[in-house]
């Protein structure tokens, strides 16, 4: 099993596997056809409350987790996380993001919990 983070900008790779956005809005100025997403699962991503909470630098990195990993026990939520890590059990997945640093974003809460 491997999940690896990357930014969603970068060109795709034979070992990305299953490819998953988890950002609630389309990164921009990247088309459909170059991003090559096999799943967007909008609702595994943050509330747009947090999210604005964590971006308005309201709050440190692990708040910001502790409440996101609060958010994912939702139903919704939970199964696609689940999901997430049934893919990942058969193989490669690739969490996308266009955030600038991946490694302190939702995106690795969402990799810790899948690994």
């Amino acid at each position: 099993m491997s999940v690896r983070l990357r930014r969603v900008y970068e060109p795709p790779e034979p070992e990305d596997g299953v490819r998953v956005l988890v950002d609630r809005l389309w990164p921009r100025g990247l088309s459909r056809e170059a991003a090559r997403i096999d799943a967007w699962p909008r609702a595994l991503t943050p509330s747009n409350e947090l999210r604005k909470w964590y971006h308005a630098g309201e709050g440190s990195y692990e708040e910001f987790a502790r409440r996101y990993e609060a958010e994912l026990a939702a139903p919704e939520a939970a199964e696609l996380l689940e999901r997430v890590r049934e893919s990942a059990a058969e193989g490669d997945v690739t969490l996308l993001t266009a955030v600038k640093v991946p490694e302190e974003s939702h995106a690795a809460v969402l990799a810790r919990l899948l690994t």
